[in-house]
């Protein structure tokens, strides 16, 4: 993942204005995924409050293990106080439907279940890591967070996810150059049902293609189809006869039918292309 070195005069003022919009919280919850944007807000929040700070990671089945680790290991390293909630997506009712407010019924579900902790103990402030990139594309989940008045301070700062990455990188977080996440359930064209079983072989099929070398990737379920995106640079390496008999073997065995290769390359949100103006 590229990200120059170079942090301009604009982008050092809106970190300057969201540390000090942090400080001002005194205390404050962070929902915490282990990915580049929470990585980086928990990193700003601990620098300037201290034990104020208290991560919250959501276990589920649509989030990998490896993902629940990570986040593990970053607390203990910054030794940051880490609450764990089971917060299971596949329990909510219509869920498992995978409507197109899926990404609301999950984000509500969540930060109902993490307010309540923050209630319990004296947590005035709950902050989730989007950012201005996230304003372009179609986020129902950012519905619930205004409803229940989660804070979005990188958002409020006016932060994108490259200068994001460039001040991570600044402040020595591995997460700088991380490949971009989304909970698996994500993979799923909408109105395609959703199992746990569905969630492992996606899980499986990304695993193996990040353990190849992959640096960003999604496979995409339709069906029996598993559609592959990778970043466009990195299809040639896909489309050699070696690995692509090695992931088409892999993927058959994992319960695919048919195994595709997207010519479009990696693109965030591309379930929703399927989305109409009168969905």
């Amino acid at each position: 993942m590229k990200s120059s070195n170079t942090i301009t005069p604009e982008t050092e003022k809106k970190y300057q204005a969201l540390l000090m919009s942090l400080k001002q919280c005194g205390s404050l919850a962070v929902a915490f995924s282990g990915g580049v944007d929470s990585t980086f807000l928990l990193k700003c929040a601990h620098d300037v409050l201290g034990d104020g700070v208290t991560a919250y990671t959501a276990r589920s089945c649509s989030f990998p293990e490896r993902e629940l680790n990570e986040a593990r290991d970053f607390c203990d390293s910054e030794h940051i106080r880490h609450v764990i909630l089971d917060s299971e997506e596949l329990d909510i009712p219509g869920f498992r439907d995978n409507p197109r407010n899926r990404c609301y019924l999950c984000k509500r579900e969540l930060f109902e279940k993490i307010s309540a902790s923050c209630r319990e103990n004296g947590i005035p402030w709950i902050a989730e890591g989007s950012n201005t990139d996230d304003d372009g594309d179609y986020r129902p989940g950012l519905t619930a967070i205004a409803e229940l008045d989660i804070l979005s301070p990188l958002r409020q700062a006016g932060l994108c996810k490259q200068e994001i990455r460039q001040l991570s990188r600044r402040l020595g977080l591995a997460t700088w150059d991380k490949q971009s996440f989304a909970c698996l359930s994500s993979r799923f064209v909408y109105g395609e049902h959703i199992t746990p079983e569905r969630l492992k072989m996606i899980d499986k099929a990304e695993q193996m293609l990040l353990d190849l070398g992959f640096h960003q990737v999604r496979v995409r379920i339709h069906g029996q189809v598993a559609r592959i995106e990778v970043l466009p640079e990195e299809i040639v390496k896909l489309a050699a006869p070696d690995v692509r008999n090695r992931v088409s073997t892999a993927f058959h065995e994992l319960g695919f039918s048919f195994v595709s290769l997207d010519l479009d390359g990696y693109r965030t949100g591309s379930m929703n292309q399927t989305l109409t103006p009168s969905d």
